[in-house]
């Protein structure tokens, strides 16, 4: 289970929206491979280094992007980051696509939400907006 502030979500995505507009459009989530397919707008759950979230927009020569930490998974703050990614993201790096529309709608349809929880099992991945 990975948990971020909806604060940080929004921070995310809109970032990414910013980068887009000043930069040409959306970065490709599957490294040029499937081109054309999910560059709008989102963002990526990573898993290398810690699990965080990635903002998406293009960027200029030399820009970072946005990059949020999991509450329970940030190597500056859990010195046990690299178990816990192991136990419940997988041993492997990975990047999964989140759409910011469907995000979105999920955060809004629970008003008093302050965090998402995104669980992941070898098969799938729930997103859930709680209050905290």
């Amino acid at each position: 289970m990975f948990t971020f502030s909806v604060t940080d979500v929004h921070a995310v995505i809109t970032r990414g929206r910013i980068d887009a507009l000043a930069n040409g459009g959306f970065r490709n989530p599957y490294y040029g491979l499937r081109p054309g397919k999910d560059e709008k707008p989102g963002l990526w759950l990573v898993g290398d280094e810690g699990v965080y979230l990635l903002s998406n927009g293009k960027l200029a020569e030399g820009q970072r992007p946005l990059v949020v930490y999991a509450e329970e998974c940030d190597p500056k703050t859990n010195p046990g980051y690299w178990h816990y990614k192991r136990q419940h993201f997988g041993g492997d790096d990975g990047i999964e696509f989140l759409d910011a529309e469907m995000l979105v709608k999920q955060i809004a349809a629970v008003p008093r939400a302050t965090y998402v929880r995104i669980e992941m099992t070898d098969t799938s991945m729930s997103i859930t907006p709680i209050r905290r």
